[in-house]
């Protein structure tokens, strides 16, 4: 039932390009790959940026809080440089450009909801209505003729750690698809899907055991990995049944990596 591809570019680019920039988004798409994960938060107006980290230092040199910053002032910042001199002036780019750039190539996203602390609610809500302007289209013809089915793969999979982002993001687009991540799968795992209505399950490769991939799918549910950077774990867990990974490898796992269709 997975409509998506099963090998995603881990925040665009992997280890190739600055993380959540558009230079990542080139990168994955020269190595072949028409799926992105990447991370979205907002900034101190509201405009939701592509960020993991809350607090500047790690890929944004300086200090302070993504929070703490409009917009307009963080896309002035470097957030290149620190990868190499190559990169140096990418700067941070808007969900709204990587949107139009991932249209453009007929890229699929996986948008993790990242919140700062304490804008768990307003992040998930603005994310999932700026998703749901910007494909009308598509979410108007899976809401008129196709709602029951299991995932729509013209529409980007919303993903968070945050019960309460992800729930907002229900309530302000119910009609785009959501995931549920987890470091460790709970046992309460298919409770949380349920009152999320969501498609599919998104947890850590290393604590996956192949009893529990099985349950998921038993369950109906889709079962995506983070972040899965062998060859040799990649063929194992695919044939636990996992249906989908991201990859920081980009390099040694194509998006043409047996098990995945082509």
């Amino acid at each position: 039932m997975w409509p998506y591809p099963k090998v995603v570019a881990h925040r665009g680019g992997g280890t190739l390009a600055p993380e959540n920039t558009l230079a990542a988004m080139r990168c994955g798409l020269q190595h072949g790959f028409h799926a992105v994960e990447f991370d979205v938060m907002l900034a101190r107006d509201g405009v939701p940026v592509l960020m993991h980290d809350a607090v500047f230092g790690r890929t944004v040199r300086g200090v302070g809080k993504v929070a703490d910053f409009s917009a307009q002032e963080l896309t002035a910042m470097d957030a290149g440089s620190w990868l190499g001199p190559q990169f140096a002036g990418e700067p941070v780019c808007t969900y709204q450009q990587v949107l139009e750039f991932c249209r453009r190539n007929g890229i699929w996203m996986n948008v993790e909801i990242k919140p700062a602390e304490g804008f768990e609610i307003e992040t998930g809500r603005v994310v999932a209505q700026v998703t749901e302007e910007f494909f009308g289209a598509e979410v108007a013809a899976h809401a008129a003729g196709r709602r029951g089915a299991w995932a729509d793969p013209a529409l980007p999979l919303l993903s968070s750690f945050s019960f309460a982002a992800l729930r907002a993001a229900q309530v302000a687009a119910p009609d785009i698809p959501r995931g549920f991540l987890t470091d460790v799968i709970e046992d309460d795992w298919q409770e949380r899907l349920q009152e999320l209505d969501a498609v599919a399950l998104h947890t850590n490769h290393k604590y996956l055991s192949p009893m529990q991939a099985q349950a998921v799918s038993q369950a109906g549910y889709g079962l995506f990995c983070y972040t899965v950077n062998t060859p040799t774990r990649a063929r194992e867990i695919l044939g636990w049944g996992v249906d989908g990974f991201c990859t920081d490898r980009i390099d040694l796992i194509g998006a043409d990596f047996p098990g995945a269709p082509g």
